[in-house]
Order: C-alpha cells, then structure tokens, then sequence
C-alpha cells in the first residue's frame, strides 16, 4: 500500500514509501492516514478487489456505533468471511498484496472482542492489522491489552490495538489527569503493541451538549479542546505515541469538483481567512487537518470517502519542512539558518519535530511547495 494512489502521476520531490501490517512499527503507526469508519456488517471485500478505492489505506470495520446489536452476529461473520476473501486473494495471485489497505476492526466490549477473536484463523490475520479499543479507560485497557497479546502469542502474527480515548472520566476536568496516567501506564507496559493513540472528539462533545458547527473546528470547543490538549500532554511526549485527530462529522460530494478553480498557492492563507475554497465542508475539514498538523496529531479518523484524499494529502511534507528536518538532525548542536533562509532551526529543542517531519515524509511524501497540497488532491477520481 502507499499513499496517494488516487493520482499516480503527481511529481513528488520524494516520493511515499510502501508499506503493509509487517512495515516496522516505527514508521507504520505514521502512514495510516486517514482511517475510515463503516459497520461491521457491510461487505467491502469487492471494493477491496476491484482497488475500487486507489486512495484509501485503512479502514476500520466498526462492530460498536456504526452497528446495531441485532446486526453484530451478522457482522462478526462477514469481517471473518472478508478477511478469508482477501488473504486468499492474494495467495491466488487475484489481489496485488500492494493493494491491500491496512484492516482494523473497533470492537464493542471485551466480550464481544473474545467472541470476535475465539473465532480468528491464522488465515484471517494475515489481512488483519489491529483492533480499535473504543472507550478505552484505565480500568478496562489491561484485559484488552492482555488478550490482544493472547491473540498474537497464539497466531505468531502481529495485530497491533488502538485505544479510542473518548471516556466521560477523561472529559471530566476532575478526574481527566489520574485517568489520563493510568491509560499512559498501559500503553507503555504494552508499547510494542500501540500502533496509534485515537481520540473521540464526538463522544467529548456528548457530554457536554455540544456540537461544532460546520463553520467551526474541535479546536473552537473549549471543554473539548482542554480534553485533547491534555492526552496531547501525557502521550505525545518526545513522540512516545503517535495521535490522531478526531472525526469531522460533515460532508458534501458532488460528483465533480471544479478543481480548477482552486488557489494555485497560499492554501493555509486561504483556509485561516476563510476564503473559499471547495465548499463549507470539504473547507471545514482542510482547516481542522492544518490545526490537526500544527498540535501534533497526524492523520484522523474519517466516515465519508470523500475525506481520504484530502486528509491525506494535507500529511505530506514541503521540501523546506523537509530540508529543515534533514538539517535539524544532521547537525551537533546550536541554531542554523533554516533551509527557507526564513526562520531560526535550534538544534536540540526541533529534534522532536524534525523526527515526526521525516516520518511523515517517508508516509505521505514530500511535495515542492504549499501550493502543491491543491495539486495533490485536486483529481476527480
């Protein structure tokens, strides 16, 4: 798999690597992207044979919001029938392995997690990358750590696990701290098996009665910010965890954009002066991934496919951010020029930043300028 399919020809200065569920842990938990949601009962398997969808590299099929409980038998089965179809595609030489996106399923409670997996076959995790743990809390995460171990022991695979931090004991101003510290226990005791720390934006906002509109990003609700600020403050330090960013919850898709029309540059300009650009949605979800960029997240969670493509293509990184980093880590020591001739690079306090850049660089790619995010991704596919 590798990003940004959807336009084949696009002239990367450095192009995006391939990866898979075996690409070291290092680097995978960067090229995710952006992870689209759709229910557990849905069969995708054609989708994923036909590459009906060049650009999307990871989908996560939900057995909790996104299915009804009457349905969760239903579903249970056709992601083991789905995970069958595709493993055995490509031992058949029916399905380039390259084509494969990374496969998660989001459980709905322990329980459920050990009917689901009682019933893997060695066959079946081939095609599967990890499991979504939703409303992950510091009292749950131990049993759902400790049986994706089970399951890896068992297998001699690798499936990785994702908390959704999203509990009412994080939103909570009282308790958020101490529940945050026991979650960062978890996940160190089981580091190895984190591939992303997820977030629930919505689920915030739930508690709260609230809800952003169209016009607003996650970062304009302050409860909810404070929320993310703080499981920014415990698990992305020094980069120990990779965090991504949570649902935009609005969409609008006709069938062709006039892409042509787009800005040729100065996309960030055009988004924080709110000049339009696309439209209220597609432009609402452009200025939440720069804001999503600048606090450290990288990638997010989608529920329309008409978000991949954008999230995606707003991760690769500008020749000067990563000429920037290259020189930040060749260097001993100090302050240099940047590569822009535009800014100050001080050695030892970027070293942090330089290293996420060059990560994401070798996930989404790197592009000539700003001006080339419009290029990327404007493509009627």
């Amino acid at each position: 798999m590798r990003h940004h399919m959807y336009n084949p020809d696009f002239p990367f200065v450095v192009k995006p690597e391939s990866f898979d569920k075996y690409t070291d842990r290092e680097l995978l938990q960067y090229c995710l992207g952006a992870a689209m949601y759709m229910p557990g009962y849905k069969d995708f398997a054609p989708k994923i044979l036909s590459n009906a969808m060049p650009g999307l590299t990871t989908i996560v099929l939900c057995f909790e919001d996104a299915c009804p409980e009457e349905k969760l038998p239903e579903a249970m089965e056709n992601v083991h029938n789905l995970l069958d179809t595709v493993t055995s595609a490509v031992d058949e030489g029916r399905l380039d392995p390259d084509k494969v996106p990374l496969i998660f399923v989001r459980i709905r409670n322990l329980d459920q997690f050990k009917a689901f997996g009682n019933k893997l076959t060695k066959h079946q995790v081939r095609s599967l990358c990890g499991v979504n743990f939703p409303k992950f809390n510091a009292e749950n995460g131990y049993e759902y750590y400790a049986y994706l171990k089970d399951l890896n022991e068992r297998f001699g695979e690798i499936l990785y696990g994702m908390p959704i931090i999203e509990d009412p004991e994080v939103a909570y101003r009282e308790s958020r701290m101490s529940e945050l510290m026991g979650i960062k226990k978890i996940l160190d005791k089981y580091h190895d098996l984190v591939l992303q720390v997820r977030v629930g934006g919505t689920d915030f906002s739930s508690v709260f009665g609230v809800r952003r509109g169209v016009d607003y990003s996650i970062y304009d609700i302050m409860t909810v910010r404070e929320c993310l600020a703080d499981i920014v403050n415990v698990c992305g330090r020094n980069n120990d965890y990779v965090i991504s960013g949570p649902v935009w919850e609005y969409f609008r898709a006709p069938k062709e954009m006039m892409f042509e029309e787009l800005p040729r540059h100065g996309l960030e300009d055009y988004l924080m002066k709110r000049i339009p650009i696309v439209n209220n949605e597609i432009d609402g979800l452009l200025r939440e991934v720069i804001l999503d960029k600048a606090n450290g997240f990288v990638g997010r969670t989608v529920i329309h496919p008409t978000h991949v493509k954008f999230v995606n293509a707003l991760m690769a990184v500008t020749r000067e951010e990563y000429e920037d980093a290259g020189q930040i880590l060749g260097a001993g020591g100090g302050v240099v020029k940047g590569q822009g001739g535009n800014k100050m690079n001080e050695i030892r306090p970027h070293t942090n930043w330089a290293k996420k850049i060059l990560n994401r660089a070798k996930a989404f790619g790197v592009i000539e300028n700003e001006g080339a995010y419009v290029k990327l991704f404007a493509v009627n596919e």
